[in-house]
């Protein structure tokens, strides 16, 4: 019986301990493209104003929607597939990743040609910002096939267990370099359309460096199997294994961009460049927050395939629960401090983007609620039920499309906020659901309240208090986080065990 304790605390110790050294990593990674993203709508909205920082957000957004469609689940297929080809078929890597690629290639120079040809039309020519989204749409159709490749050989690079060279090009070398070409094409052309020429320029140079590094993870992975079972195609099970899981996803993923960014195109058509520009400004605050999320996300997803794939529902609830209380400890001050000083922060933007204080608060408290929740998501889609997923992201658009039609005429910006909100929540409340019900992995109700008080009491407290009796200021807001980071400091020390943060100290181990 010890021993089989033992073993049950060893491996929950190696669980969290790769969680803790990989989200470190990740951490990193999104911390620097959270802050990359900020240097990106800073330069934009300095150089451009709200109209033209609006145009540019509003093509940014489309070409998002259009790589999302345009990879046809392939990433998803990969971090899927790829930690399972690891545990009993390592001679399929390559014909595998030579497969992803081939579909999402076509399917990616397809997507492009259609932004290019179809985008201009839908938007039409009648306003001088409509006529600039347009020509911005048609220079973006190269990149689509380009990105798209660049995602999925990141995610391949990601599902093989590589975690640095993901988080060095996809989260520190790319978005670092976009700020730097957008304020050179501002400095020497100062249009919407060079903005966008240069916001794509990186591309090519990011997907050489995935090459590269995938090449090199494969031959080492595979160089102990035996060359006669190499095969650069895969076989007709595998594909079809392949294409059943990332079908259905390739719907979910074009949702899920859109969700992520219908709102700010919709604002765009319903209230015109300006507002656009607003609120895209306001909703790019909301990306610092979404750098735990991500960082969590990079390293569970891959260990969730591997442990559900091995039928492991204890360790992935395990997972879960220690994941989902981490994110809401370190992403909650993030909003509170924005929702309370927001005021002080748009307006590092231009006395014009302060008046979207009132979008960032609610998308503030919107992301707060959704975290509770934890990375249900990819819970789901690790599970095999990219459909379930997919019948979600379509709900919730249908919810998120309705709201911004009925309340951005009404209330304008800030109705689009509320929309969002609302269909983050309804889709985090679904999956929770669906994971309960599939798989009997539950939402641990206590740790994640404990995990939103600690925060709320060392930080918002402390925030509130600046806020209310000395005004929103530059010097109250540093006061407020510096105090407040302090205290969590504190607190997460002594009291580790209970936020399962004493597993950051595990020693390292495999994965």
């Amino acid at each position: 019986m010890s021993k089989t304790v033992d073993a049950e605390d060893s491996q929950r110790g190696s669980e969290s301990g790769s969680l803790a050294r990989g989200g470190l990593a990740s951490f990193g990674g999104a911390a620097i493209s959270a802050v990359m993203g900020f240097a990106l709508t800073f330069v934009l909205a300095r150089g451009l104003g709200e109209a033209g920082s609006g145009v540019v957000l509003q093509a940014t957004a489309i070409f998002a929607i259009t790589v999302s469609i345009g990879k046809l689940g392939m990433d998803s297929a990969a971090i899927w597939l790829m930690p399972r080809l690891l545990v009993d078929a390592r001679s399929e890597i390559r014909s595998a990743v030579n497969f992803l690629f081939a579909i999402s290639a076509a399917a990616g120079i397809l997507a492009g040609i259609l932004i290019s040809l179809v985008g201009p039309v839908v938007i039409g020519d009648s306003a001088v910002e409509s006529r600039e989204l347009g020509s911005s749409l048609v220079a973006l159709g190269w990149a689509v096939p380009v990105a798209v490749l660049v995602l999925v050989a990141l995610a391949a690079i990601r599902g093989l267990g590589k975690l640095l060279p993901y988080v060095a090009i996809g989260s520190i070398a790319l978005p670092a370099a976009r700020p730097i070409a957008v304020l050179l094409s501002l400095w020497f052309a100062g249009s919407a359309l060079a903005a966008v020429w240069a916001w794509a320029a990186p591309l090519p140079f990011a997907l050489v460096g995935a090459l590269v590094l995938l090449g090199v993870q494969i031959r080492k992975l595979t160089a102990g199997t035996d060359r006669g079972r190499r095969k650069n195609w895969p076989s007709r099970e595998r594909r079809s294994q392949i294409l059943g899981f990332a079908l259905p996803r390739t719907l979910s993923a074009g949702l899920e961009q859109s969700l992520l960014w219908l709102d700010l195109i919709l604002v765009g058509a319903l209230a015109g460049a300006s507002a656009a520009g607003i609120y895209g400004g306001a909703s790019r605050f909301i990306a610092a927050g979404l750098i735990v999320d991500t960082a969590l996300r990079v390293v569970v997803s891959p260990q969730f395939s591997s442990l559900l794939h091995r039928g492991d529902i204890p360790g992935v609830q395990r997972l879960y629960g220690t994941a989902a209380t981490w994110l809401v400890l370190f992403s909650t001050p993030i909003y509170i401090v924005l929702a309370i000083y927001a005021p002080t922060i748009l307006g590092w933007l231009g006395p014009g983007f302060a008046a979207g204080s009132h979008v960032l608060v609610i998308l503030s408290v919107g992301a707060v609620i959704t975290f509770a929740a934890g990375n249900i998501h990819s819970v789901l889609l690790m599970s095999g039920r990219s459909g379930w997923a997919a019948f979600n992201k379509a709900i919730v658009l249908a919810v998120n499309v309705a709201g911004n039609l009925v309340l951005v005429p009404v209330m304008g910006i800030e109705g689009a906020a509320l929309s969002w909100a609302a269909s983050m929540m309804i889709d985090a409340c679904m999956a929770a659901f669906e994971v309960h019900r599939f798989l009997g992995v539950n939402v641990d109700a206590s740790a994640v309240a404990y995990g939103l008080l600690v925060p709320s009491m060392c930080v918002g407290i402390p925030a509130g208090v600046f806020r209310t009796f000395y005004g929103s200021h530059n010097w109250t807001l540093a006061l407020s986080v510096a105090l407040g980071g302090v205290l969590l400091a504190v607190w997460c020390r002594l009291d580790a065990h209970k936020l399962k943060l004493s597993d950051l100290r595990a020693r390292p181990g495999r994965g």
